[in-house]
C-alpha cells in the first residue's frame, strides 16, 4: 500500500492559449477534491502565442522549451514539478494529461485509489469532445473504443505514476511521439505495477489534426471520421500506430 502525499499534475503545450484555460479549470476543480496537496506545471514547447502568460494567469508553475517534441515537454514538466514539490518519490504522484483535454472531477481520487492499492504506473483512458462529433462518428469511436476497465490503451492525456517508478524507468524520452508508450514500457521492465482503468475518463480535442502525423489526431481522421458505411477495423492494441492511445 503507497501513501501519497503529493502529486505533481504535467501539462506539455503547444501554443494552446485557446484551449488552455479550461484544460486548467478543470484540473482545479479535480484538484479542489483531492486530499493532498496538487503542484499544477504547464511546459509551453515552441510556442509562438501566449500560452505561457495564459498557465501563469491560470495559476500553474510555467517551464518554457523550445524541443518542439512532447517528449521533452512532458519531462520537462515533472522535473519542473518534482523540483517544486520535493519529498519522498516514492509518495509523490505524476499524473498526466494534455492543453486541449477536460480532467473530470474525480480523476485525482481515481488515480489516488489506484495508488493507495500498490499500482505504480495507471493507465488511464480518454475520449473525443462529445461536442466536436457527429452522432455516427460517436458510435464509431465508441465501437472501437469500448469503455472496459482492462483497456490496452495508453494515452498521455490520462497517465499516473509515482516519482519512484518514473525515475526508475528513466522519465520520458525525448521523442516526438510514443513517449507515453515508452515510459509504460520502461516501467513494466523495471518491475512496476502497472493498471488501466476506465474510470475518470479525459475528454480530449477531436481534432483531426495534429502536431504530428501519427499522433491521437491521426487515429481520429483515419479510424473514426472516415465515412460511416466503410467497415470498421477493430481494434487496435498497443503494437501500432496510429492509434488511439498516442
Amino acid at each position: 500500500m503507497t501513501r501519497i502525499e503529493q502529486v505533481v499534475v504535467a501539462v506539455p503545450a503547444r501554443d494552446e492559449e485557446a484551449r488552455l484555460p479550461a484544460a486548467l479549470a478543470a484540473i482545479r476543480v479535480a484538484a479542489s477534491t483531492c486530499p493532498v496537496p496538487v503542484t499544477v506545471v504547464v511546459a509551453a514547447d515552441a510556442c509562438s502565442d501566449a500560452t505561457a502568460d495564459v498557465a501563469r494567469a491560470g495559476g500553474a508553475l510555467v517551464v518554457e522549451t523550445a524541443a518542439a517534441r512532447v517528449g521533452t515537454a512532458r519531462a520537462s514538466a515533472v522535473s519542473a514539478g518534482l523540483a517544486a514539490a520535493g519529498g519522498d518519490p516514492r509518495r509523490v504522484w505524476i499524473a498526466n494529461t494534455d492543453a486541449d483535454s477536460l480532467v473530470p472531477p474525480d480523476w485525482l481520487t481515481v488515480h489516488l485509489d489506484f495508488a493507495a492499492r500498490g499500482v505504480a504506473l495507471l493507465r488511464g483512458s480518454v475520449r473525443p469532445d462529445r461536442r466536436e462529433l457527429a452522432a455516427e462518428h460517436l458510435r464509431r469511436w465508441l465501437a472501437l473504443n469500448p469503455p472496459e476497465e482492462a483497456h490496452p490503451h495508453v494515452h498521455g492525456a490520462n497517465l499516473g505514476l509515482t516519482a519512484a517508478a518514473y525515475r526508475a524507468a528513466g522519465g520520458f524520452c525525448d521523442v516526438p511521439l510514443q513517449e507515453d508508450v515508452r515510459l509504460v514500457r520502461a516501467v513494466e521492465a523495471a518491475g512496476g505495477a502497472t493498471a488501466s482503468t476506465a474510470r475518470a475518463p479525459v475528454t480530449t480535442s477531436a481534432r483531426s489534426v495534429g502536431r504530428l502525423e501519427g499522433g491521437f489526431a491521426t487515429y481520429l481522421r483515419d479510424q473514426v471520421l472516415q465515412p460511416a458505411a466503410e467497415p470498421l477495423r477493430g481494434r487496435r492494441a498497443r503494437t501500432g500506430a496510429p492509434d488511439p492511445s498516442l
